[in-house]
């Protein structure tokens, strides 16, 4: 392949992903605005009519948003490839380093930063604009300066070392520098599910044992039910950022802990919680964590091996705008490349994502009564304003858990089995 047929594959693949991207986002707004009328019958006892029109708008706000950011995230990835950002970027370290792991490491830290540094007014007005005008910030712009000054320290604490390692071993392990590398990335992130509850996300939030005896005792008889073991039960401070309410599994081995967000506990009902619980539990029995972790592993192995490949390609970078070559630039162009190339895999990933939670869901009719798992679903979709009318192509793409009145069908024939 020549550097100009891969230069125009680029940014072919680009522009097609970018239209796609907005066609999809047209038909979801067409679709929400077609349903935004009447609630759907399935909810009709559920959702009034007032939640039904809040979800509808803001979602449209959302999608419209997301539209803009396409043709924001679209032209910055053109000017840093075929429009020489990136070269010029690697022209400037080139007088300011001798060594070539210096200047690389600090090109990708400067992309990076220039790529933070322009998205956050898009962040900054869909939290202090969109988030608020629908009632759902909680965030002072205090805390979010603190939170950014937080991410920042702690990319650096972890990131850059990282960085250092894994640009030193593609220099130095020779042609089989990518086993070296995903070695250490492998490591890299099992060290981060077992640090992440205890030392990490303490940095964001307050985590506090739950207190509610009752409540405790119901979730603890549950656990020993479905012989799931965690470091204990919590509850963060979610609400001091917004009013969406969440649950989770976090950490790994015996720092497995469950973190029920404050606004959560608020609004369910303890069977409710129960069956939420049983859901997330579905996901531990059925293995989810532990498959997608080795599914992302092994498609990392492939990536590195790709890009082994095309290290030494002159086309690869010419391609892309650069005229140095480094490991670092290799590094930098593929990542940044490759959701261009892979975009139209994501039903695939969204697929099997959604399967994952049927699973869960049939666990948890199993072990709870599914109608409260049905009412908290409802709940939680009118608390965070989620449609329940979706565009079927777009939530293809795009929604990793199913359209709600297909989840509810679901739960409803499971539970009319028992």
């Amino acid at each position: 392949m020549t550097a100009s047929q891969f230069s125009a594959l680029f940014v072919a693949a680009l522009l097609s992903n970018a239209l796609i991207k907005l066609w999809l986002a047209y038909r979801q707004l067409q679709h929400v605005a077609e349903n935004r009328a009447e609630v759907p019958r399935a909810f009709l006892e559920q959702i009034s009519i007032g939640a039904h029109h809040k979800a509808a708008d803001y979602t449209s706000t959302l999608v419209r948003f997301s539209a803009l950011t396409v043709f924001i995230d679209t032209a910055l990835l053109l000017i840093f490839t075929v429009g020489g950002g990136i070269q010029y970027l690697s022209d400037f370290t080139s007088t300011l380093f001798s060594s070539t792991l210096l200047q690389g490491a600090l090109v990708i830290v400067l992309v990076l930063v220039l790529q933070s540094l322009l998205e956050m007014p898009f962040d900054l007005y869909r939290t202090f604009n969109i988030e608020a005008r629908f009632g759902f910030n909680k965030m002072t712009l205090k805390l979010y300066v603190l939170d950014a000054v937080k991410g920042v320290l702690l990319g650096a604490v972890l990131g850059l070392p990282l960085l250092f390692g894994v640009l030193w071993l593609m220099q130095s392990m020779g042609d089989l520098w990518w086993l070296y590398v995903w070695g250490v990335w492998v490591t890299f992130n099992l060290l981060l599910l077992f640090i992440f509850p205890t030392y990490i996300a303490p940095l964001f939030n307050k985590f506090e044992p739950l207190q509610d005896e009752a409540q405790k005792s119901r979730i603890e008889a549950l656990l020993a039910r479905c012989g799931f073991e965690s470091s204990g039960l919590f509850v963060m401070d979610g609400s001091k950022r917004s009013s969406h309410g969440n649950a989770y599994f976090t950490g790994f081995g015996k720092s497995k802990r469950i973190v029920f967000f404050d606004t959560l506990l608020q609004r369910l009902s303890p069977s409710e919680v129960d069956a939420v619980l049983a859901h997330e539990l579905g996901h531990f029995k059925h293995r989810h964590v532990i498959k997608r972790i080795a599914f992302t592993f092994a498609i990392s192995l492939g990536f590195l091996w790709a890009l082994a490949q095309l290290l030494h390609a002159d086309w690869f970078y010419a391609g892309l705008g650069v005229t140095t070559q480094s490991t670092a630039i290799a590094l930098l162009l593929f990542f940044m490349a490759l959701p261009v190339f892979t975009f139209m895999l994501q039903p695939l990933a969204a697929a099997y994502s959604r399967k994952h939670e049927f699973e869960a869901d049939a666990y948890a009719a199993q072990q709870t009564d599914a109608q409260e798992l049905v009412n908290a679903l409802v709940k939680l979709y009118q608390d965070n304003a989620k449609t329940l009318t979706p565009d079927p192509l777009y939530a293809t793409f795009y929604e990793s858990h199913p359209p709600a009145p297909m989840r509810i069908a679901h739960l409803q024939k499971l539970g009319a089995r028992t």
